[in-house]
């Protein structure tokens, strides 16, 4: 276990890192319980969906495009103040939209929103690849997976809220509830005050010597390599997520009784079931293989298996099992980009530096948002399975430069950031006075 080199607590990290998970639950429905609230505020307002969906692509893009921001705050300030911040952020955000009597009140909460949902989101990654340096796979996947299952917790009571008192008391009461759960936990947050000390048993894991600042990272092209891959790999995922029921719509599948394993729903419901639970488990089990076999070969059996079962539904997507279970996987391999990225982020790039280095990766994810609406178009003019091509041609492309293009790029960096640490100490030593 790591734990400080001079303290020896050998549970703190893992109660840093509880918490951030927990953090990332509370933030959760900002995203993945958007859609409850959707028709009802269409039924009170008639603003259209259209309209108000806009509101969730302010929201992805605040969230992801300010985390370097936020993040360098994290860095230099702690985590404490910066989840805190957030806390608040994500209160005011869902207080607004409980009184929004307009799409520009509604959009204005968007933007409180995703300014704190990045907030919390990338401190939290950041602060766990801090704390466990030689475990950052685990670590990063397990807090990713808070925010990808963290909206199981609350998606029926939430639901029922709505039923029962209106969607301006669910967002109201559950605003001010997650808000202040965030702000609690934040009080307990902190970065390490001392160098991790390496496990007993070492893993043979690539990692820099030096603690690139953002400054620099962002020169050097195997960032822009990861950049260009999370995009390549995103943007898919993204598409099917956001357009799974259109799609089961079009394949004729949705309504369609599926029984699996004893579990008997319609297709479609039973899909999105299914695609949520193997996405949060996705992102720390392969989260905990990159730190034993490698990131790159992680990532070519990842995306390798998200372009088979892609392919898959280009050739049997109107079979409804085939649907459910090829949609499944496929969500179940999408996920760990969530740990793979930071992971490796983390690795290249040295730990002090940490948070906002990743940030700046993270980024890649509005940048692929911004792709999903293609899909709409090329869909309506050649159909979906143009869709599902052109997104096994980017998870294929994804593997093949995981495996061959990154893999010894990444060496040859990290090589060379030893070579920069043994000159840089050398250059100390000889310039300390003697005594």
């Amino acid at each position: 276990m790591e734990a400080s080199s001079s303290t020896a607590r050998a549970w703190e990290p893992w109660f840093q890192l509880a918490c951030g998970i927990l953090c990332m639950a509370m933030i959760a429905n900002l995203q993945y319980g958007w859609t409850l609230f959707v028709d009802p505020i269409d039924q009170t307002h008639g603003w259209g969906r259209a309209a108000i969906q806009t509101a969730f692509t302010i929201f992805v893009l605040t969230e992801t495009w300010l985390v370097p921001i936020e993040a360098w705050f994290v860095d230099r300030y702690g985590p404490r103040v910066v989840v805190m911040f957030g806390g608040v952020m994500i209160g005011l955000a869902w207080i607004v939209n409980s009184y929004a009597t307009s799409l520009a009140m509604l959009y204005a909460g968007a933007v409180f929103a995703g300014i704190g949902a990045g907030a919390v989101y990338g401190t939290c990654v950041g602060n766990a690849l801090k704390w466990f340096p030689y475990r950052r796979g685990l670590a990063a996947g397990a807090t990713a997976a808070g925010f990808g299952a963290g909206a199981a917790l609350t998606v029926v009571p939430i639901a029922n809220t709505i039923a029962a008192h209106g969607y301006q008391a669910a967002f109201f009461w559950f605003g001010i509830g997650q808000g202040a759960i965030v702000l609690l936990l934040s009080l307990f947050l902190r970065s390490p005050k001392h160098k991790i000390a390496a496990p007993k048993k070492a893993l043979s894991l690539p990692q820099s010597k030096v603690d690139y600042q953002p400054s620099q990272t962002v020169t050097k092209p195997v960032f822009w390599l990861l950049y260009l891959m999370f995009v390549m790999v995103a943007s898919g995922g993204l598409m099917a997520a956001a357009q799974i029921g259109p799609i089961a719509h079009d394949l004729g599948v949705a309504d369609v009784p599926v029984n699996l394993l004893g579990l008997q729903a319609v297709a479609l419901t039973l899909a999105i079931s299914l695609d949520r639970i193997f996405d949060g488990f996705g992102r720390p089990i392969f989260g905990y293989v990159s730190d034993r076999i490698g990131r790159e070969n992680t990532m070519f059996i990842a995306f390798g298996t998200a372009a088979a079962m892609l392919l898959l539904l280009v050739y049997h997507g109107s079979n409804p099992l085939v649907f459910v279970l090829a949609t499944a996987c496929f969500f179940g391999v999408f996920g760990e980009i969530y740990s793979l990225f930071p992971a490796t982020c983390g690795d290249t790039f040295g730990s002090k530096f940490a948070a906002t280095n990743a940030g700046m990766l993270y980024t890649a994810k509005g940048t692929a948002a911004l792709l999903v609406p293609l899909a709409s178009i090329v869909a309506a003019a050649y159909g979906w399975y143009a869709v599902f091509a052109i997104a096994v041609g980017l998870n294929a492309a994804a593997a093949f430069l995981a495996m061959f293009v990154l893999k010894p790029l990444r060496a040859r960096f990290i090589a060379s950031s030893a070579v920069e640490a043994e000159g840089v100490g050398a250059a100390v030593g000889q310039q300390s006075p003697a005594h």
